[in-house]
């Protein structure tokens, strides 16, 4: 399959924010965004942070919504029309509540499974679903009614650290996601358990 040019961390703005479970994917970017040395801009026409990096030889996109979470789309929309990327040629990181904290899945297209960011994302590209996605997982709190105040909150020490864990190992393996070969990762990532 096709490589990615787009990288996509999703999270909220604002210290606030920082380091809580809804912002596992920006923290992702951030740790891809250091290991490659790329500095990540405040760029207002993509309403993000964003930075070019050569990753396996392709050069690709980085980039952080600035906007709030369900509002992410904006941001994805702007970058692809702007570089010309196909939605198959975007991969969206994001925390994953049906994932237990310490695990992280991959897969390419499908829905938004309540995701404010995904769901903004899909409207966004026109309805297409067929962005990949690489899903680090944060763990449920229990009951629906829970789920906004827990993804706003950051983890327990404990927690987090296996979040830091999933993304060190996964970035592992960031030449072969950007070259598209998903099912090698795969293999490797979904066995994986911090």
């Amino acid at each position: 399959m096709a490589g990615f040019k787009l990288l996509v961390g999703l999270g909220n703005p604002g210290s606030e924010y920082e380091n809580t479970r809804h912002n596992a994917g920006a923290q992702w970017i951030e740790a891809l965004a250091r290991q490659s040395q790329c500095l990540l801009r405040s760029d207002k026409k993509f309403s993000g942070l964003f930075g070019k990096v050569s990753i396996a030889g392709e050069e690709c996109y980085l980039l952080i919504p600035t906007t709030y979470m369900n509002l992410s789309g904006k941001a994805v929309q702007a970058v692809c029309q702007f570089y010309k990327v196909l939605p198959q040629e975007v991969l969206v990181v994001h925390d994953e509540l049906d994932i237990p904290p310490g695990s992280v899945k991959l897969k390419q297209g499908g829905g938004h499974g309540g995701h404010n960011g995904l769901k903004d994302i899909i409207a966004k590209l026109g309805n297409n679903k067929e962005f990949a996605r690489l899903r680090l997982g944060i763990g449920h709190p229990g009951h629906a009614s829970q789920v906004a105040n827990y993804v706003l909150k950051k983890a327990a020490p404990d927690e987090y650290a296996k979040t830091m864990q999933t993304i060190d190992e996964s970035l592992r393996y960031v030449d072969d996601i950007v070259k598209g070969d998903l099912n090698r990762v795969m293999n490797q990532l979904h066995s994986f358990k911090a």
